[in-house]
C-alpha cells in the first residue's frame, strides 16, 4: 500500500519510510529516520536523530522521538532510538537517543502501551508488553523487563532497573531496583505484596504464585540480612523455575540496591 504524507508534513527526502506509513499534519521527519511498515504517526510530531521505528506502531499527536538528550555531556554524537513493533505511544511524550557514556542507543520492544506525557531519557532499556500510565518519568539508564505495570506519576531514578511482572501505584518514586513479581508504593518506594492478579492473567498457576509468595516473604517479612535472603531464594529456584528469574535478579549487579 501506498504511503500517506499529510500535505503540511516536512519530510526529509532522505527518510526511509516502508510501504502504509501515514504521517500527520504538520508533523516533522527528519533525514536519518526509518519507519517500517503500517505505522502511524499523529500530528504536530518530531521525530529526528537517528531513529528506527519499527511495523505497526501508533503515535500519537505532539509526540517528539529520537531528539538530543537531557544530558550535559552530549556533544551531539550519532546515538540511537530503536522503538520495536505494535506500540503505541500517546499523546506528548517524549523518547530521547542514548548516549556514548552507555550503549549508544535508547531501546523500545514489542507491544508496548505508552500513556500521555511520559518521559523515557536517554538510554532507557524497556522489554515488551509494557504499560507505563500517564505522566510517569523515566530518568537515564533504567532497565525494564516484560510485562511491567507502572501507575500514574511514578518516577524512577537513573539506573534503576524494575524486574518482569511487577507494578508500581500511582505516584510510586523508585529509587532503587525493584525485583520482578513485587508490586510497590510510596515515596520513596516501599514492597506491599506480589502482583498476584498481573499473575494469574499470565497464565501462572497457583503453584508458582505460592512459591513467588514464599520468596517474596523470605526477602522482605522474615527479617532477614540480604544476603542470607539471597541463598535461601537461589536454593529454592534450583526446583521451582520462576524463582529463577527473581533469583537471577537479586544477584545482578545493581547500582541502585532493591528497595527494602
Amino acid at each position: 500500500m501506498a504511503i500517506t504524507i499529510h500535505p503540511t508534513a516536512l519530510v526529509d527526502k532522505q527518510a526511509q519510510l516502508a510501504d502504509n506509513v501515514d504521517i500527520g499534519p504538520y508533523t516533522i521527519i527528519e533525514k536519518d529516520v526509518q519507519i517500517g511498515s503500517g505505522t502511524q504517526i499523529g500530528a504536530h510530531c518530531v521525530v529526528g536523530g537517528h531513529t528506527t521505528i519499527g511495523s505497526n506502531n501508533k503515535i500519537y499527536p505532539f509526540v517528539s522521538l529520537g531528539l538530543a538528550p537531557q544530558d550535559k555531556k552530549y556533544a551531539g554524537e550519532p546515538t540511537r532510538l530503536e522503538i520495536g513493533d505494535h506500540n503505541t505511544i500517546r499523546e506528548c511524550c517524549t523518547l530521547n537517543i542514548g548516549t556514548i557514556q552507555d550503549q549508544g542507543v535508547t531501546r523500545i520492544g514489542n507491544h508496548n502501551w505508552i500513556m500521555a506525557y511520559v518521559h523515557i531519557a536517554h538510554d532507557c532499556q524497556l522489554a515488551s508488553h509494557i504499560t507505563i500510565a500517564n505522566s510517569t518519568q523515566l530518568a537515564g539508564h533504567v532497565h525494564i523487563d516484560d510485562f511491567v505495570v507502572l501507575g500514574g506519576f511514578t518516577g524512577v531514578h537513573q539506573f534503576c532497573r524494575i524486574g518482569a511482572y511487577s507494578m508500581t501505584s500511582v505516584g510510586t518514586v523508585l529509587l532503587q531496583d525493584l525485583p520482578p513479581y513485587v508490586m510497590a508504593d510510596g515515596d520513596p518506594a516501599s514492597p506491599r505484596a506480589i502482583n498476584t492478579e498481573g499473575l494469574k492473567r499470565r497464565g501462572f498457576d497457583s503453584d508458582a504464585i505460592l512459591a513467588i509468595r514464599r520468596a517474596y516473604k523470605t526477602l522482605y517479612r522474615k527479617g532477614l540480612g540480604l544476603e542470607e535472603a539471597k541463598a535461601l531464594i537461589q536454593q529454592e529456584a534450583l526446583i521451582v523455575e520462576p524463582l529463577k528469574r527473581f533469583s537471577d535478579f537479586l544477584n545482578m549487579f545493581s547500582h541502585r540496591g532493591i528497595i527494602r
